[in-house]
């Protein structure tokens, strides 16, 4: 089933389930009133969704879905978890400063714990400062029910309720003195926006056992087609394997969300990478930046004042899955 959250009725916004085509939607606060809600009674009211979902699958009861109207699924969440599954990310960065990828990386996901008290809609500005060097960072995302602490990678997959999508801001800018102290980001991770609609796996035809997406996301940059890179592809680690890390140590709530990082697929060089030279494009602009470094000179610059990122995710017959994020830079 497909779920989202309209801005009305209070921080936490309003529920409704959404039919597949994303054309009519349903209030069901006599189910759920919200999003978090529903995660945290899931066993009791994940059937009662399902069966509005369906009833609006057959063209019964519903009223046209607005995506402008919609928060992110959570606008606020009690985690959010990001990792770095997609490794030539990494070693792109790693040898733009001519240095070595540690070989724990391959086997030890890394991850931050970013901010999660507010998160932006999907339709909403990115506001910042240009200096601060504004990227954007296109991923998948799943949302949990409760993990026990030591859960098993496929025990953790058992967990995953959800799959979003998430435009991750980063102001690359900062990060450099951030990261020099040794204490991982803050301020370089503003608030991140989510796509419209959230996704049971159920739902999904390209969601493997080990819990990967086999689909490109797509992401425009003004108008102008910037990647399309598999989920699925060089994903060196699963969505089971990096919620169990999170829970290594700590139980996860209902309601924990787990990045994937930036999608990354391999490519030879920066002139064979590119959509427009038939390679499968970026997913941030830092990664282009880096492959110029490789070459030579980073020369494409950050986002600015009125640029406009747009990020979806599309099945083999074409229907978009989650909806549309499509954020605009205001500057400050």
């Amino acid at each position: 089933m497909k779920l989202a959250t309209l801005k009305k009725g209070g921080l936490d916004g309003t529920l409704v389930v959404v039919s597949r085509d994303l054309s009519i939607c349903r209030e069901v606060a006599d189910i759920a009133p919200t999003l978090q809600n529903a995660l945290d009674n899931w066993d009791e009211v994940a059937p009662k969704l399902q069966a509005v979902y369906q009833e609006l699958n057959d063209g019964k009861d519903g009223v046209a879905f607005d995506q402008t109207a919609c928060h992110s699924p959570l606008p606020r969440a009690y985690q959010w978890a990001d990792g770095s599954a997609y490794l030539n990310h990494v070693e792109l960065v790693r040898k733009a400063r001519n240095s070595e990828v540690p070989a724990s990386f391959y086997e030890d996901p890394l991850m931050y714990q970013g901010g999660s008290d507010s998160f932006i809609g999907p339709r909403d500005e990115i506001v910042a400062k240009e200096a601060w060097g504004i990227d954007m960072e296109a991923e998948v995302t799943v949302v949990t029910g409760k993990v026990a602490l030591g859960s098993t990678p496929e025990e953790a997959a058992k967990q995953i309720r959800l799959v979003m999508l998430v435009n991750d801001v980063s102001l690359r800018n900062l990060i450099p003195a951030e990261l020099a102290k040794g204490f991982g980001f803050f301020q370089s991770k503003p608030a991140s926006a989510f796509s419209p609609v959230a996704v049971t796996p159920d739902e999904l035809e390209d969601w493997s056992d080990d819990a990967k997406l086999h689909l490109p996301l797509v992401v425009h940059l003004n108008n102008n087609l910037f990647g399309r890179p598999n989920a699925g592809t060089d994903m060196t680690f699963s969505f089971g394997q990096l919620v169990a890390h999170a829970a290594k140590t700590r139980n996860l709530a209902a309601g924990t969300i787990i990045g994937s990082g930036t999608v990354s697929n391999k490519q030879d060089s920066l002139w064979g990478s590119s959509v427009e030279h038939g390679g499968v494009g970026y997913c941030c602009l830092a990664e282009l930046r880096m492959y110029e470094a490789i070459e030579g000179k980073p020369q494409t610059p950050f986002m600015t004042d009125g640029d406009v990122v747009r990020v979806e995710m599309f099945d083999k017959a074409g229907n978009n899955i989650f909806g549309t994020i499509e954020n605009t830079v205001k500057a400050i």
